[in-house]
C-alpha cells in the first residue's frame, strides 16, 4: 500500500523534499515491485547529494512496518498520508505537500476550508493582544478553524484565544512530536492535543532544527484559506510565511500602523507586496462568508 511505503521511506531517513525528488526521478516508484524499488532507491541515492546514503538504504531493506506501527502506538501518535481522504484538502494543493502528517488530536479539523492562520512576532505587543481579543468573538460566530505555530508571542496569543472561545485549533510543529519548543507553550500544546489537533511532517524522533521552522511555515499557510499577520518587523520570519501564502494563492491580511513603529514595518512592506490591510474584522470575514 502507498501509505505503508511512504511510512517506510520516511522512517528510513528520507525527508519530504527527498521523497519529492525520488518520485520525480522515478515516477513509477510507488507501483514498482519491491525488487525494482530497491534498485531504484539505490540508484537515486547514488546520484544524489543526500547524506547517510548507506544508512538510509539499509533501513529501507531492514525496517519492518510492524516495528514502526508499534512505535507509533507506543508514542500515541497517529498519521495520515497524502492519498487519504482525511488529508487536508487545502494542503494537498501546494506544490510540495508532505506525504505524511503525524498528529495527536482530532483529524476532522483538517478537513475544514474555513481556516485562518494567525501569526506574528515572537515579541508581539498589546496591539496584537487587543486586536485578537476584539476580533475573536466574530471569528467564533463564523466557526473559523484557527491555525498557528506554537511559538511565543502572537502564536501563543492566537492559541489562547482559540481555546478560550472553544474553537477548532490546529497547531503545526517545526519538529517531531517527542519534542517541544519553546517551553512557554508546552501547556497550550497539551490542551490543543486534547481539544484540537497538533500536526508535524517530521518524524516523532526529530528534534528542533533551525531550517525546520521555515519549512513548517509553508504548512501553516498551506492549511489556511487566509493568513493574518498581526505584527512583523522588516526581517521577521513571518515574511517567509507571507511568501509561501502568496505563492499558494492564499489571502494575506496585515494590521496597519505607524511608519515609525518597527513592529509593523514588516506589515507595511507586506501590504506593498499585496497583503490586505485590516482595519476591522469584517475585512477578513468578508472572504469567508
Amino acid at each position: 500500500m502507498k501509505e505503508q511505503l511512504y511510512l517506510k521511506l520516511r522512517f528510513s531517513g528520507l525527508t519530504t523534499r527527498h521523497l519529492h525528488r525520488l518520485f520525480e526521478f522515478a515516477p513509477s516508484f510507488i507501483h514498482d515491485s519491491e525488487i525494482e524499488q530497491k534498485y531504484t532507491l539505490k540508484s537515486f541515492l547514488t546520484k544524489s547529494a543526500i547524506r547517510r546514503k548507506r544508512t538510509i538504504y539499509d533501513n529501507f531493506l531492514n525496517l519492518e512496518l510492524k516495528h514502526i506501527f508499534k512505535l507509533l502506538k507506543q508514542w500515541h501518535i497517529s498519521y495520515v498520508t497524502i492519498d487519504s481522504n482525511t488529508y487536508p484538502k487545502l494542503l494537498r494543493e501546494i506544490h510540495d505537500p508532505p506525504f505524511i502528517l503525524f498528529y495527536k488530536g482530532h483529524p476532522s479539523l483538517m478537513q475544514s476550508t474555513q481556516t485562518l492562520a494567525i501569526i506574528g512576532s515572537r515579541q508581539a505587543t498589546k496591539y496584537t493582544q487587543i486586536t485578537l481579543e476584539t476580533f475573536f468573538p466574530d471569528f467564533k460566530k463564523e466557526n473559523l478553524i484557527i491555525i498557528s505555530g506554537l511559538a511565543k508571542g502572537a502564536d501563543r496569543m492566537a492559541h489562547e484565544q482559540t481555546l478560550k472561545y472553544n474553537m477548532g485549533a490546529i497547531a503545526v510543529l517545526g519538529f517531531g512530536h517527542k519534542y517541544h519548543y519553546p517551553k512557554e507553550t508546552k501547556a497550550i500544546r497539551k490542551q490543543i492535543e486534547a481539544k484540537g489537533i497538533v500536526i508535524s511532517e517530521y518524524l516523532p524522533t526529530e528534534g528542533p532544527q533551525k531550517h525546520y521552522f521555515p519549512e513548517r511555515n509553508r504548512i501553516i499557510s498551506g492549511l489556511a484559506k487566509g493568513v493574518f499577520i498581526t505584527e512583523s518587523t522588516l526581517n521577521s520570519g513571518t515574511n517567509i510565511t507571507l511568501d509561501c501564502a502568496l505563492e499558494q494563492n492564499r489571502e494575506v491580511y496585515v494590521l496597519p500602523g505607524s511608519i515609525y513603529n518597527p513592529m509593523v514595518q514588516g506589515n507595511l512592506m507586506n501590504a506593498q507586496e499585496g497583503a490586505k490591510i485590516v482595519v476591522k474584522v469584517c475585512d477578513i470575514l468578508e472572504d469567508y462568508n
